[in-house]
């Protein structure tokens, strides 16, 4: 007998139903159910869960300290170069060049903390202003959101688990983004993070504390300081203008030492006259005992050294993300997935459900405190995400959580700053925190206001159909558009803002191709159109005469780029006509008064912009 139509139209519409990429999986448990062991099972498989979570966390210890390499490693290989970066201060008071270097050395030195203390440091010597550095820690925000989508790489081999592992890492890289978006024209245009920051160090008393505390360091130390060590005040030293740091390697050759200071008889250099010499403290460091890790008697340059860390993080790194997943999809399944998943993405209940967001927020916030590193948080939560432990909804507030939770240790670090330059150190680590704060108001306390979850969904769709998007995705947001903002600032204000605002250079093209003069009376009536760009201070003289076979003055190849360009136009009467200079009229006119300007000129010529 067939089915009824009912029960046809119900199976062909299961059959016919989507299943939702972004739905959680469900961890099948293959094995034999517990009830069903008897002894000896039961026995082997509690031994054999317990050395799985030694295992774990064996290599969630090797994977945080890889990180830790790793960026030691781009510290040997780019740490100078970021510490130039930040001496060319010309370049640092363009607030999109400030964005773009934070990105780059962030990049540079793979440690926001690093970059975020080098900034610290020049603010605090005075080479830096904090208005100045704003953009600059903004910038450090960006940059140290790529470690999590690095890793994120490590699923590409299933594209479900890829899909979510990407999303989920992205969706830190676009809150970043937007709030970047939105925030730097404010600052640039009132200020906000500056005053905030500032009315708030100077309503209270604050003075010099403790330095960070170390927690996770002390577990990690060990292992990481025996294989390289390095002297970050290197760094610092270069920035802030030390002419004795560029001639220093960054490898620490000695890690305890101690400053003596004597008063010594010094000589008098070019001493015309009697006595040729004074009593002077003479201050020199002692070194007593050296650093016991691989490279402190290899005499090898620090690219060498860095290269040879980098090689070897990134194979341990990958390595034990690798291992991780496996063990992780090992273990959290079935009975035990079910109650993970149930913790981490239920809600509370109605009316009580916004709450649970903001609860993971703070998680975030607290479990970055203690592992000092949000890049640490978020590439272990990358993975959870891709094996479908965590939401994409649930990892979106953990890492807006890690956000705030890096910008405390700055906090107590600044905190731990002489009185003297305690409060500019406190403001810029402040202006980290509000900056974050306020991004979240922005992105996520309205839930349509959710975008980075709606992009990154969109962005692990595209890549899990084409893998080699992410890798497109990467080197574009973050190598190639950074280079492109720098070197055009770096070009000078014109050049910038002929690229990033090419509406403006139409809209100048077209107002000049409009430009057109009245040659009846006087064919040979030559008009010479004197354009002066105003460039930092410099002033570029470009003389353009139209052709005097055309009745119009074509302007199109005039890169007219600022606002604030004046235009100055002048008439001449061509050679074989005796005209009085004196009678020329010149007139400077700004690009946004060409639609009304009339030149009359000698002789009886008239041009009008039409």
């Amino acid at each position: 007998m067939a089915p009824a139509v009912s029960t046809v139209a119900l199976i062909q519409a299961d059959l016919d139903r989507e299943e939702d990429p972004w739905d959680l999986p469900e961890l099948q448990d293959t094995g034999v159910k517990w009830r069903d062991l008897d002894s000896k099972g039961k026995g082997k498989r509690v031994c054999i869960s317990v050395l799985k979570l030694v295992a774990l966390l064996g290599l969630l210890y090797l994977f945080v300290c890889s990180l830790d390499i790793l960026s030691q490693g781009f510290q040997l290989v780019g740490g100078k170069a970021a510490g130039d970066i930040f001496q060319d201060n010309e370049v640092l008071s363009n607030p999109l060049a400030g964005l773009v270097i934070g990105v780059l050395v962030t990049l540079l030195v793979q440690s926001s903390s690093t970059s975020s203390s080098i900034v610290v440091s020049m603010v605090s010597s005075g080479l830096l202003q904090v208005s100045t550095a704003v953009p600059i820690i903004m910038g450090t925000n960006i940059g140290t959101s790529i470690t999590n989508t690095v890793v994120a790489m490590t699923q590409a081999g299933d594209r479900s688990k890829f899909r979510r592992a990407f999303a989920g890492a992205t969706v830190h890289d676009f809150f970043n983004w937007l709030s970047v978006l939105v925030l730097l024209p404010l600052e640039a245009a009132t200020g906000y993070l500056y005053r905030l920051t500032e009315l708030i160090v100077r309503s209270f008393n604050i003075e010099s504390g403790d330095n960070a505390p170390a927690l996770l360091n002390v577990i990690t130390d060990p292992l990481t300081h025996s294989i390289i060590e390095l002297d970050e005040s290197v760094i610092s030293g270069i920035a802030t203008g030390d002419p004795e740091a560029k001639n220093k390697s960054l490898i620490k050759t000695w890690c305890s030492t101690m400053k003596n200071t004597t008063l010594q008889n010094v000589t008098i250099v070019n001493c015309t006259s009697a006595p040729c010499w004074e009593w002077k403290n003479v201050t020199e460091i002692i070194n007593i005992q050296k650093c016991h890790h691989i490279f402190v008697d290899t005499n090898l340059a620090d690219l060498a050294v860095g290269l040879i860390l980098l090689a070897m993080s990134l194979v341990v790194l990958c390595g034990c993300l690798i291992f991780i997943v496996k063990l992780l999809n090992s273990m959290l399944k079935g009975q035990v997935a079910s109650v993970i998943k149930k913790i981490i993405n239920t809600d509370f209940p109605f009316p009580f459900s916004w709450v649970t967001g903001y609860l993971a927020i703070m998680v975030g916030a607290g479990m970055t405190f203690i592992v000092q590193s949000s890049s640490v948080f978020t590439s272990a939560i990358t993975p959870l995400v891709g094996i479908g432990v965590i939401s994409i909804e649930r990892a979106y507030p953990l890492s807006l959580g890690s956000n705030i939770g890096t910008t405390t240790t700055a906090i107590l670090a600044a905190m731990a700053s002489p009185g003297e330059t305690l409060t500019n150190s406190l403001q810029i680590a402040l202006v980290h925190l509000f900056f974050n704060v306020s991004g979240i108001l922005l992105w996520y306390v309205l839930p349509f206001m959710r975008v980075p979850i709606v992009l990154a969904k969109a962005l692990g769709n595209v890549t899990a159909s084409y893998r080699w998007f992410a890798i497109f995705y990467i080197l574009f947001c973050f190598f190639f558009i950074p280079l492109l903002v720098f070197g055009l600032s770096l070009a000078g204000l014109p050049a910038l803002l002929g690229v990033l605002l090419p509406h403006h250079r139409a809209n100048a093209r077209r107002k000049a191709q409009r430009l057109s003069y009245d040659t009846s009376a006087h064919r040979r009536s030559l008009v010479l159109i004197h354009i002066t760009l105003s460039d930092e201070g410099k002033e570029n003289n470009l003389l353009y005469p139209p052709r005097e076979s055309k009745t119009s003055c074509a302007l199109s190849e005039l890169r007219l780029l600022m606002t604030n360009c004046m235009t100055g136009i002048q008439t001449r009467d061509s050679p074989d006509h005796s005209a009085n200079t004196a009678n020329k009229e010149q007139k400077q006119i700004s690009l946004n008064s060409l639609n009304s300007l009339r030149i009359d000129g000698y002789p009886k010529t008239s041009s009008k912009v039409t």
